[in-house]
């Protein structure tokens, strides 16, 4: 096995003998004459096997190796503490802080052999077993893709499923995706979101968000699909559709725990009515006991409810939706949700246009007040 070695010593001779040897042995070799010297060589190349002398100036051998092993990247970086015999105090206090072994002085060629073929065999195993580990995750995070991309075909098969009842929704579910995909992007830039709106948080809003409303199946088709308004008691059935779609994930949750795509999409379908104040529906939550994803979900979904043509209204330009979003924050919208939307409103724009319901002109405006939304 050749090795790539870095022999640290401050004297000149020392160094020449140990090189001598080493390449002797088929080893490729650098040198270093100090502490200093030999970190800044192992940031720069890789090396098989450090073998560092413990009395220099300056750093010691112990401080270089306490500055070796404080980076994870050289944790297994084998070590080799090359001391006169009358310094074995130093050499374990050495050991117990992971150097590989110890090479007294004067060298004897044989020992020296077997205690640098040792050391790099323990080296080249670790580095087949990472090896093996790397290509074991690999496939772990190919097949768990290989799931994802399963588990969003069929949420979003469940959710179109639902929404095939309502014909007026068009794309409706395509754009609420987008939404809260860029509304989450923005948001992570705040330092307050920075740990909680990480990577796995938008992919899962994007994923879980068109199950928001998977709950209106139980809703019977005289209500769901009546073209006037409704009355007192059918409006009451028509919010249960929160409670029956978080119930129906819930289910699905105690069934398969863990899957944070319908933990996420629970908060969804339960919590989008809810408002800011307090003053929404199914529990009456408020400010920040309402679940991120609904907070961010409720913008998006009001948003598109506005600029959508409906049986009862035509669909409003994005600057009367604005202007309808921005009286809401604080109300029926987290203001920071808002504060997002304002620095990507043309984000809302381009996904509004780009994913536009059959037949749909660009953006109207209108002057008639909005009916109020859901």
């Amino acid at each position: 096995m050749v090795a790539k070695i870095l022999v640290v010593d401050d004297l000149e001779a020392n160094r020449d003998m140990l090189s001598r040897r080493l390449q002797h042995l088929g080893h490729l070799v650098a040198c270093a004459e100090s502490g200093k010297e030999a970190l800044q060589l192992l940031q720069d190349a890789p090396f098989d096997l450090v073998m560092l002398d413990l009395m220099m100036p300056e750093m010691d051998g112990y401080q270089v190796l306490q500055a070796i092993k404080a980076q994870p990247r050289f944790m297994h970086l084998p070590v080799i503490m090359v001391s006169a015999n009358d310094e074995m105090e130093n050499v374990v206090k050495c050991i117990e802080i992971d150097a590989e072994d110890y090479l007294p002085k004067p060298f004897n060629p044989v020992l020296m052999r077997a205690r640098v073929e040792a050391s790099l065999q323990k080296k080249k195993m670790h580095d087949l077993e990472a090896g093996y580990q790397r290509e074991l995750e690999a496939r772990v995070r190919e097949q768990v893709r290989e799931i994802s991309s399963a588990q969003l075909a069929a949420i979003f098969a469940m959710s179109k499923l639902a929404e095939s009842r309502d014909n007026e929704t068009g794309a409706h579910l395509e754009r609420m995706r987008e939404y809260c995909k860029v509304l989450a992007i923005r948001m992570a830039q705040l330092e307050k979101y920075q740990r909680v709106i990480d990577e796995d948080f938008i992919e899962a809003i994007y994923a879980a968000s068109p199950l928001h409303d998977i709950g209106k199946v139980g809703i019977p088709d005289h209500i769901l699909l009546k073209a006037g308004k409704l009355d007192l008691a059918e409006w009451e059935i028509m919010k249960t559709h929160a409670v029956i779609g978080g119930s129906t994930l819930r289910a699905v949750d105690e069934e398969h725990p863990g899957n944070i795509l319908i933990r996420m999409g629970i908060d969804i379908a339960e919590a989008h009515h809810e408002k800011w104040d307090g003053s929404g529906y199914p529990h009456g939550l408020r400010t920040e006991s309402i679940p991120l994803a609904a907070r961010i979900l409720a913008l998006g979904d009001v948003y598109d409810a506005l600029t959508s043509k409906r049986c009862y209204k035509k669909a409003f330009s994005h600057e009367d939706a604005r202007h309808i979003i921005v009286q809401g924050g604080g109300r029926h919208f987290d203001p920071e949700v808002v504060d997002a939307f304002h620095n990507i409103e043309p984000e809302f724009i381009r996904i509004r246009q780009y994913l536009k319901d059959p037949e749909e002109s660009p953006l109207l405006v209108v002057n008639t007040p909005p009916r109020a939304v859901a």
